[in-house]
Formats: structure tokens, C-alpha cells, sequence
């Protein structure tokens, strides 16, 4: 058996609605978070939980752009009423805290720290706070202690809706200049997509379960497509956090990228709407992806 071992989360609806207040908890964790809409914030801010020592996320969207801010209390409910209540721009709440209050002061603001660095280094979401904190020295106790509480803080977040952490960017496994599959260590599958009406060429290996394309690639140069499209959110994002740069006429994978689909990785080169099933092509016989998918499956081995 390889790879991380399975994690058991526990999601609880308080009121029994999928859009209302959650909490999330793992075993043998004894963090706790505590995600609420805005519109519930007074029952939210009530609860036990809410008082005690930890760190908080708002977020939201401003002027249409994505927003957040990290913050951290000795009772983060005060300091929710206190200050934050006055920023109109978020509308979900993220609440986290310990079992029995057992952070501290120096906990919540090295939590706080290392939460604005992970997220300024994903670059997903662009962040309200003004200050970026120092990380407060801690006994090297602690710190594992705390850096251990993290890791298992930033696989909860997801299960609540909570994404600006997720890193998608990936170690670069072949050269920029786009070698031969031969060359690919592992020998992963690899896909091309050329948009010859655009010069467009990009390559993608399908690696541990992920369509990740290749740096180096090319992408248009902007999105073509509909702006309500839920991939142009996606593609002004990548050029946000420098996953696409400029280069010449289009625009150029910095870094390999991962994407839960090849729709969504050709829609990130084309600039639009794309059916990854067809445009991308393995590189070792040109078929489709969806004619390679489909021959990954066992054959009916029936008489």
C-alpha cells in the first residue's frame, strides 16, 4: 500500500442545512472548525467554541474579486464584533479553535502567521490584511506541536468550502522545453493539445491522479470565452498567482499546474470553454484522451 493513509473527517449541519452553519472535525484531532454564512453570524458568535483561543477567516468577494482575511484572538468572537463586523465585503465565516480551549496566545498568532504565508504562496485569493506577522518564537515543542495542527487544519478547510489553501502547483518532472514521453521519468501518460489557429502548443501528464499541465506550456493570451463562465474565474486566478505569464503573444505556463480535469486544463489554454475529452491527444499515438481513457479499462473477460 502507498501514499498517505485515509483521514475520517466528521461534518456536522447545526441545523441541518448543507448552506448553513457546518462544523468538521478528524479523529484523533483535537482541532475543531467551526464554518457559519454570514447571515448566522449572531447564532455562530454565541456558541462556546467561539470563545475560546484561535484563528478566524473572512471571506468574500470585492468589487467581483475574491478576498479574504486571517486573523487571530484570545476570544475571537470580541474581536469579530470588535473590528471586523464593520468589513462589508465577506459573507462566510471560518472559526478555528481547540477542544477544552487549549491554545494560547503564541499558538493562535504562529497559526495565524503560517496561515497568511500558506496563502499568499498559493496566491489563490488575494488577502485583506494589511501587516504580514512575524512568526513568534516558540519551544521547539510547540512548534511541531503547531505545525502539526496546521497540516491537519488545511485538509478540514476543504471539506467546509474553503479553498485558498490548495496548493496546484507541482515539482516540474520534465524539462521546460517539452522533451519526448520517453524521457518522462515514471513514463506517465502523456496528452498534447495544439491550437494551431492560435500557435498554441501545451503538454499535460496524467500523474497520481492528476491532469497536470506541463510548465512550459502555452495558453492564450486572454480569456475569450464568457465572462460568467465559472472557468474564466479560474483562468484570472492562474494569471493573478503567476501561473500564466506573459511571454511574446500568449501567455506561458510558469510552473506544471494540476487541474481536476482535462476540460479544465484545456480551457486554461484556449482561452474558452474546451472539451479536454477530444482536444487533448496522447503523445505516443495520437489518440483522443477519451479514446485512451477508455482503453485503461479491463475487458470484459466474460465467454
Amino acid at each position: 500500500m502507498s501514499g498517505a493513509p485515509g483521514r475520517s473527517l466528521e461534518l456536522y449541519y447545526v441545523d441541518g442545512k448543507p448552506d448553513g452553519m457546518v462544523t468538521a472535525e478528524l479523529f484523533n484531532w483535537t482541532g475543531h472548525v467551526l464554518m457559519a454564512p454570514r447571515t448566522q453570524v449572531g447564532a455562530a458568535l454565541k456558541r462556546i467554541e467561539s470563545t475560546y483561543a484561535g484563528v478566524y477567516l473572512l471571506i468574500g468577494d470585492d468589487a467581483g474579486e475574491p478576498r479574504a482575511y486571517i486573523g487571530e484572538g484570545e476570544d475571537i468572537a470580541e474581536r469579530i464584533r470588535a473590528h471586523d463586523i464593520r468589513k462589508e465585503w465577506w459573507t462566510t465565516m471560518v472559526l478555528v479553535t481547540a477542544a477544552a480551549n487549549k491554545l494560547n496566545k503564541a499558538h493562535v498568532r504562529y497559526l495565524e502567521a503560517r496561515l497568511i504565508a500558506e496563502a499568499r504562496a498559493t496566491g489563490r485569493v488575494p488577502l485583506d490584511n494589511g501587516v504580514v506577522p512575524a512568526v513568534p518564537s516558540l519551544s521547539e515543542a510547540d512548534i511541531a506541536k503547531m505545525e502539526a495542527f496546521l497540516e491537519n487544519l488545511l485538509v478540514v478547510l476543504p471539506a467546509v468550502r474553503v479553498d485558498l489553501f490548495i496548493r496546484r502547483a507541482r515539482a516540474t518532472v520534465s524539462s521546460p522545453t517539452l522533451a519526448p514521453a520517453a524521457t518522462v521519468a515514471g513514463h506517465a501518460p502523456r496528452f498534447v493539445l495544439a491550437n494551431r489557429k492560435q500557435g498554441l502548443r501545451a503538454t499535460a501528464l496524467l500523474t497520481d491522479g492528476e491532469f497536470v499541465v506541463e510548465a512550459g506550456s502555452q495558453a492564450r493570451l486572454s480569456w475569450a470565452g464568457l465572462a460568467s463562465h465559472t472557468y474564466s474565474g479560474l483562468f484570472a486566478e492562474l494569471v493573478r498567482a503567476g501561473v500564466l505569464v506573459v511571454r511574446g503573444e500568449h501567455n506561458v505556463f510558469a510552473e506544471s499546474y494540476a487541474f481536476r480535469s482535462p476540460s479544465a486544463a484545456a480551457a486554461m489554454v484556449n482561452g474558452r470553454p474546451s472539451n479536454g475529452q477530444i482536444e487533448w491527444r496522447s503523445e505516443q499515438d495520437d489518440a483522443t484522451y477519451r479514446d485512451w481513457e477508455a482503453g485503461q479499462f479491463p475487458r470484459n473477460m466474460a465467454a
